[in-house]
């Protein structure tokens, strides 16, 4: 499985240690998984909102260039939303382990967002290895608790199979976006290059191709 992590720029502070996390999970539960960081890293200047990289989440799951996300912004409520607006993303507001682990369990989505200004005090890093850790600890979509996984499964994928009836796709909307959006979200650094050698849906990828942010 290829992780992205992408935050955005109000929290460009975090960055590197939201990657670090992100990896030291992979590490801990004995997962092969490559983490990809898009940043933004501290030191990038761009002004990206998490509208932008929101956008940005959408296209690189939508082109199956990433195969999960973790992302975050000030309070995680607002990349929450704009994720959950967009084509092909499920994503989950996760706070604590406990989110972190009831998510991959029972909802089995294919992103997070967190709180990475709101109540990050002097524990916030340890609350937020803590929380990756149990969201990669195990399976995905195995439901929980056990007595009633196969019910909390079936739940999902009725969940996630309404999801696909009522968003539309990437391939169907892209042309609908706002150009300037479109053209900060394919700006974002490393984004566009990773769909193009990456993405494994051929209709998103060669959107993203004939597009040409200036």
């Amino acid at each position: 499985m290829r992780i992205g992590v992408i935050q955005a720029a109000s929290q460009r502070s975090k960055n590197e240690t939201l990657y670090r996390c992100t990896v030291n999970a992979i590490k801990r539960n004995n997962r092969n998984d490559a983490v990809i960081n898009f940043g933004l890293h501290h030191e990038d200047a761009h002004p990206y909102s998490y509208i932008d990289a929101a956008t940005a989440v959408s296209l690189l799951l939508s082109s199956r260039a990433v195969d999960f996300v973790v992302t975050g912004c000030s309070s995680g409520q607002g990349m929450m939303l704009a994720c959950n607006s967009l084509p092909s993303v499920i994503c989950g507001f996760v706070q604590t382990p406990q989110d972190a682990f009831l998510f991959g369990r029972i909802n089995d989505g294919n992103a997070i967002s967190l709180p990475l200004g709101l109540n990050f005090g002097w524990l916030g890093e340890i609350n937020l290895q803590c929380t990756l850790d149990k969201l990669f600890d195990g399976d995905f979509g195995g439901g929980y608790p056990p007595t009633d996984a196969e019910r909390k499964a079936a739940d999902t994928r009725m969940c996630k199979r309404l999801n696909t009836i009522t968003k539309r796709s990437m391939v169907e909307t892209f042309t609908q976006y706002d150009a300037e959006l479109m053209r900060r979200a394919l700006s974002w650094p490393a984004v566009r290059e990773d769909i193009l050698a990456n993405g494994r849906d051929d209709a998103v990828v060669e959107l993203v191709r004939e597009f040409e942010p200036v």
